[in-house]
């Protein structure tokens, strides 16, 4: 059997890098015989490496590896998401869901097809916000959070709410967005007026000039049905660590635009206050995809929860790992930022409460990945063999994905410590 414990740490790239353990000494992640290698179950949980292959495929691609090194061993593959990209078919495909498809309005206003689902028991919706209002949908020259809106998200919702579904997941994950889900929220039929009784424009920046809120209108559904948010951050909505200081970079927002943002982002909070009371500004994860973690709160009813964890009680994962000896799971990068709750640490999470150890399979390390130790990985892997591109590693995600689970499950059955 593989032995792990909270200080077991390794990274295995063209070099074999020994991490001390709390005493000083390098830990040893393998320490009982390789034999049982051969007939091991192994968990395979990657997310999908964005731009280039699905969660899906890539759990397929290491799976190929791992059997190559070990034709015997049991292979259980539960792809994961943790509410950003590839949620949806996450939880559509390994529930036996169905997909829809819907034409929204998309962040620049513009009319577009985005995908969302049913999963498999016919009750519970699926929505990606990123396949609707994300980052990916606005060309990188016309990136601008002022004006982008969730309005499409909010379409969807409507959709959802009128075929009947029960309950509705929203992932909130790549935004283009910085509108607090004040789109999302028009959709649904709130009305966002001025100080003249006027409707705002579309966007952000708008909110500065936000008076009063009506929600006399809203969906009548909205309170029957469950809504939850899945998200990976615990950002609040304004502030220093706020959706507009954190994130508004990323979606083109200069210096000067995120402090508009964030006065905007704070007006609305001040008149969410004054005519709905709630109180939402310093909510943990009111500020996920540009504040629409606090539209869906104040206007949807909904639970924000851990998108990781969310998705493994879905998906069973606990169950799966019953009698497993290794997980792999897997991301595009990996760096300080997965600490936050992004999907490999909820596996690694999970899997070390069961006393199961974890390997990430990454694209690429970034600085500060070393922090993972601490947090139930037990290796990290860099699956790159060889200087590339960052194109060239896209189009070879699933050979790389491959090549680096054969090396790594060959390493452990060759008795190899992978520190």
């Amino acid at each position: 059997m593989l032995a792990t414990s909270p200080a077991h740490s390794s990274v295995i790239d063209d070099s074999l890098a020994k991490i001390p353990d709390s005493s000083g000494t390098p830990s040893t992640f393998l320490t009982d015989c390789q034999c049982c290698l051969f007939s091991m179950k192994i968990i395979i949980s990657p997310q999908g490496f964005k731009g280039s292959v699905s969660a899906m495929n890539a759990a397929k691609a290491i799976e190929r590896g791992v059997k190559i090194a070990a034709p015997d061993a049991e292979t259980v593959l539960v792809p994961v998401a943790d509410g950003g990209d590839g949620t949806l078919d996450a939880l559509i495909d390994c529930t036996g869901g169905q997909v829809f498809k819907s034409i929204v309005t998309g962040p620049l206003g513009r009319h577009l097809e985005a995908n969302w689902g049913v999963m498999g028991d016919g009750q519970t919706a699926v929505i990606e916000m990123a396949l609707a209002s994300g980052l990916a949908l606005v060309p990188p020259n016309s990136r601008d959070p002022r004006i982008t809106t969730t309005r499409g998200t909010g379409e969807i919702i409507k959709e959802a709410l009128d075929r009947g579904f029960n309950r509705i997941i929203v992932g909130l994950g790549g935004s283009a967005t910085n509108d607090a889900g004040a789109g999302m929220a028009g959709a649904l039929g709130a009305r966002f007026l001025d100080a003249q009784g006027g409707n705002l424009d579309q966007g952000g920046a708008a909110l500065i000039h936000l008076a009063a809120i009506d929600v006399s209108k809203l969906h009548h559904r909205l309170a029957e049905v469950e809504i939850v948010g899945a998200t990976d951050v615990t950002n609040p909505l304004c502030g220093p660590t706020g959706a507009s200081a954190i994130y508004g970079p990323q979606k083109g927002a200069s210096p000067q635009v995120v402090a508009e943002l964030d006065e905007a982002l704070g007006n609305f909070a001040s008149v969410v206050v004054k005519d709905l009371g709630q109180d939402i500004a310093e909510r943990p994860g009111s500020g996920a995809a540009g504040g629409l973690g606090a539209g869906l709160m104040v206007f949807a009813g909904a639970q924000l929860r851990s998108g990781i964890d969310m998705v493994c009680d879905v998906l069973e994962f606990d169950e799966h790992l019953a009698g497993a000896d290794l997980v792999i799971t897997g991301e595009g990068r990996t760096d300080r930022s997965t600490v936050f709750d992004k999907a490999p640490v909820g596996v690694a999470r999970r899997a070390l409460a069961q006393g199961v150890p974890t390997v990430i399979l990454a694209g690429s390390l970034g600085p500060g990945y070393e922090e993972l130790y601490q947090h139930g990985v037990a290796g990290i892997v860099c699956i790159a063999d060889r200087p590339m591109s960052f194109t060239q590693s896209l189009r070879r995600t699933e050979e790389l994905l491959e090549a680096a689970a054969q090396r790594t499950v060959g390493l452990l059955q060759a008795g190899i410590s992978l520190v």
